[in-house]
C-alpha cells in the first residue's frame, strides 16, 4: 500500500468502536507505529526510563497519571525509531488539553498531526457490543453473544467450563464507561473539527469496511464527514 507515507493520525473512538482493531491494522498495513497509551507506559516503565519510572508510581496507586507525564512518555516514544516513518496515535488524546500538547510536542520535533479520525458508533450498539462479551472462567477464551457465541449457551467450546462476564462489561458499569468517554471527549471532538482534521467514519460497518473508510480519510484529499 502506497499513499500515505510518514502520515501521523489520531484515531478516536468509544470503549467498543473498534479503534485497538483499525489501529493495528492501519500500523501493519502501512509499517507505521501503533502507539497504544496501555502499551505505551508499560514499555516506558520496562525500559526504565526518567518518565516511565514518574508514570509507575502513579500507575502503582491506581490513580491516572497526569498530563505532564503522559506527555513525557509520548515524547520518548515519539523518538523511537519506528515512529520516525509515521504513527497511528490509539488512546491518547484524551482531553483538549491533551491535544494542545501533542500539538506542541509535534511541533517542537519538527512535525505535525496529519488526520484525526473518528469511529463513530451509537450508543445503543456500543452498550451491546461490550456487554455481550463472555470469557471462560476456565481456559480464558473469548465469546461475544453477538459475533462468536459458543454452540451451548454459557459453555466454553474448548473446555466445556462456564462462560462468565467480567465486571467491566456489565451493563452499569459500561454505561459509566461511555459517559467518562463522551464527556471527555466532546471538547476534543471539537478541537480537532476547529483544526480541520477531523473526520468520522460510520463505525457499524464490517471491520473492512470501517478500515477502507479510514483509508480515504488519510488519504490527502479525505472527506470531512462520515464515510
Amino acid at each position: 500500500m502506497t499513499g500515505i507515507s510518514e502520515k501521523r493520525v489520531v484515531l478516536l473512538g468509544a470503549p467498543g468502536a473498534g479503534k485497538g482493531t483499525q489501529s493495528r491494522k492501519l500500523a501493519e498495513a502501512y509499517h507505521v507505529a501503533h502507539i497504544a497509551t496501555g502499551d505505551m507506559f508499560r514499555s516506558a516503565v520496562a525500559a526504565d526510563t526518567a518518565m516511565g519510572r514518574a508514570a509507575k508510581k502513579f500507575m502503582d496507586r491506581g490513580e491516572l497519571v497526569p498530563d505532564n507525564v503522559t506527555i513525557g512518555v509520548v515524547e520518548d516514544r515519539l523518538a523511537q525509531p519506528d515512529a520516525a516513518a509515521g504513527f497511528i496515535m490509539d488512546g491518547f488524546p484524551r482531553t483538549a488539553a491533551q491535544a494542545t500538547a501533542l500539538d506542541a510536542l509535534l511541533a517542537k520535533m519538527g512535525r505535525r498531526l496529519d488526520a484525526v479520525v473518528e469511529i463513530s458508533v451509537p450508543r445503543e450498539t456500543l452498550i451491546a457490543r461490550l456487554t455481550g462479551r463472555r470469557i471462560c472462567a476456565n481456559c480464558q477464551t473469548s465469546y461475544h453473544l453477538l459475533t462468536a457465541p459458543p454452540a451451548k449457551p454459557a459453555v466454553c467450546d474448548a473446555c466445556g467450563g462456564a462462560l462468565v462476564q467480567r465486571a467491566d462489561d456489565a451493563e452499569p458499569t459500561v454505561v459509566k464507561r461511555l459517559a467518562v468517554y463522551e464527556r471527555q471527549t466532546a471538547p476534543l471532538i471539537a478541537y480537532y473539527k476547529g483544526a480541520g482534521l477531523l473526520t468520522s467514519v460510520d463505525g457499524t460497518q464490517s471491520v473492512d469496511a470501517v478500515f477502507r473508510a479510514i483509508e480515504r480519510a488519510m488519504s490527502p484529499h479525505g472527506v470531512r464527514s462520515a464515510s
